[in-house]
C-alpha cells in the first residue's frame, strides 16, 4: 500500500514522545500515512527506547525502539533553548498535529499545550497523554503501566484464586493509551477539516485502565457486585469459557451461547450433558462450574490440541493455549500478513509485526524509523532554513 494512498497522507504530526505509550499511539498515525516527526533532545540521545536492551541495532538504536517508532522522522531539537522553541513554533505552523507523552504538569511548562500552540496556529490539535491527567493533584506524579494495573483493581483480578495478585503479560495499558489518543486526535481533526479550532486532546493511562474495566465496573456500580478471580482463567459468568487439559496441553473453549454448549457436548460424543439437569441452563452450568469442569478435563485429555482444534475448527469457539514460541510460530501469522519485512540498514532481514489495519484489503507498509536527528536538515530546509542557518543551529547544539 503506497504511502499516497493511506488515508492520512498529508497530515503532518509532530511527536515529543519517548519510550511506550506515546509512541504506539502516534506510530497508528504514521501506519495510516501521517507523516509523524519526532522530536527528540540532541543532548540526552533521543528517545530513551533507543537505549532499551537487551538488543541493539547499531549506535542509539534497539529493536524495542523500532516496535514502537516504524514509518517515523527524527528531528533533534532543544525545546528549551529561545531558538529552538522558534524552530518547533515554525514546524507547529505547517503541522495539524502535536503529540506528547510527558508528565502532566510539563505540557503547559514547555508551551506544548493549546493555550500556547493556538496563538501559533489556530487549528493546531495537541495531545496529551500522561500517567494521571493535566488538571488535578497528581499532574506531577510520574506513573507508567504496571501501577495503573496494580490501582486500578486489574492484578487483583488476574491469576488463579489464591494466589498472589499479578500484573497481564504485556503493557496493555500503554498500548490502549496510545490508541484512545489516535482516536481522540482524529476526532478533533475531523472537526478541524469541517471548519472548527484546534483543542487540547487529553488522555491518561489511569483513565484509560479505569474504563477497561467495563461491565464489572457497571456490575459493581448498580449491584455492589465484586467481581472475583475465577481459576482456569474462567468467565465470571457464563460456562464453559475457560480452559481445559488436553493430552499435550490445554485449550481454551468459549461456548458463550446454548449453540455452542450443544456442538461441545455433541463433539465430545457427550450428548448425555445436555439432558443432565446441572448444566441445563447458564446459571445451572454456572452453579456447578467444578463438576463440569472436571468431566469436561477428562474428555479433553483423551486427545491432543491439534485433535481438538481440527474436530471443533469454524463451529466452536476453540483455541490453543500456545507458549509464545508456538504464537510466534503460528503459521496463520504468514498467511493472514501480520509479519511484515522491515529491512534495517543494520539488518537487512529484520521483522516486525504489521499494523492490524486493512485498507482495501490491503494492510499498510511501513520502514524503520529514521537514526536519530538523521530527517533535521531536511525538515529545516523545508522549514525556510538555509544552510548557513541550520550550520549555526548546529553549532550552538540547538539541533
Amino acid at each position: 500500500m503506497g504511502d499516497s494512498t493511506k488515508p492520512l497522507a498529508g497530515i503532518r504530526v509532530v511527536a515529543v514522545e519517548q519510550y511506550g505509550a506515546g509512541p504506539f499511539g502516534s506510530m497508528q498515525l504514521a501506519d495510516m500515512g501521517a507523516e509523524v516527526i519526532k522530536i527528540e533532545n540532541p543532548a540526552t540521545g533521543g528517545d530513551i527506547a533507543r537505549q532499551s536492551g537487551p538488543y541493539f541495532l547499531g549506535k542509539g538504536d534497539s529493536d524495542f525502539f523500532q516496535t514502537f517508532n516504524r514509518s517515523k522522522k527524527s528531528l533533534t531539537l532543544d525545546l528549551k533553548s529561545t531558538e529552538g522553541r522558534q524552530v518547533f513554533e515554525r514546524l507547529v505552523k505547517s503541522a495539524d498535529i502535536v503529540m506528547n507523552n510527558l508528565r502532566g504538569d510539563q505540557p503547559a511548562k514547555l508551551g506544548l499545550d493549546y493555550d500556547s500552540l493556538g496563538q501559533v496556529k489556530r487549528e493546531i490539535i495537541c495531545g496529551h497523554l500522561s500517567a494521571y491527567g493535566r488538571d488535578n493533584d497528581r499532574a506531577g506524579w510520574p506513573g507508567y503501566d504496571y501501577l495503573m494495573q496494580a490501582e486500578a483493581g486489574f492484578m487483583d483480578l488476574t491469576g488463579e484464586p489464591g494466589t498472589p495478585p499479578a500484573r497481564f503479560g504485556l503493557s496493555m495499558v500503554d498500548f490502549m493509551s496510545g490508541v484512545t489518543l489516535a482516536t481522540g486526535v482524529l476526532g478533533a481533526l475531523v472537526g478541524v477539516l469541517r471548519g472548527g479550532a484546534g483543542r487540547d486532546v487529553d488522555v491518561n493511562l489511569f483513565d484509560v485502565a479505569v474504563t477497561q474495566l467495563t461491565y464489572p465496573a457497571t456490575w459493581f456500580l448498580n449491584r455492589g457486585h465484586e467481581t472475583e478471580r475465577v481459576s482456569r482463567s474462567g468467565h465470571p459468568s457464563t460456562v464453559p469459557c475457560q480452559i481445559y487439559r488436553t493430552a499435550d496441553g490445554w485449550v481454551f473453549v468459549m461456548a458463550m451461547t446454548e449453540k455452542f454448549w450443544k456442538i461441545l457436548a455433541e463433539g465430545l460424543h457427550r450428548s448425555d450433558l445436555l439432558e443432565d439437569a446441572r448444566f441445563a441452563t447458564v446459571a445451572d452450568r454456572r452453579q456447578n462450574r467444578e463438576q463440569l469442569t472436571e468431566i469436561l478435563d477428562t474428555e479433553f485429555s483423551r486427545y491432543s490440541n491439534t485433535h481438538w482444534v481440527g474436530l471443533f475448527a469454524g463451529r466452536l469457539p476453540i483455541a490453543p493455549v500456545n507458549s509464545f514460541s508456538q504464537a510466534m510460530n503460528n503459521p496463520w501469522l504468514s498467511q493472514t500478513g501480520m509479519l511484515q519485512a522491515m529491512p534495517h540498514v543494520d539488518n537487512s532481514q529484520f521483522r516486525v509485526l504489521a499494523s492490524p489495519l486493512k485498507f482495501d484489503g490491503n494492510r499498510p507498509s511501513g520502514s524503520g524509523c529514521s537514526a536519530l536527528g538523521a530527517d533535521t536538515n531536511d525538515l529545516l530546509k523545508g522549514l525556510g532554513y538555509s544552510a548557513a542557518d541550520i550550520k549555526t543551529l548546529a553549532s550552538e547544539r540547538v539541533i
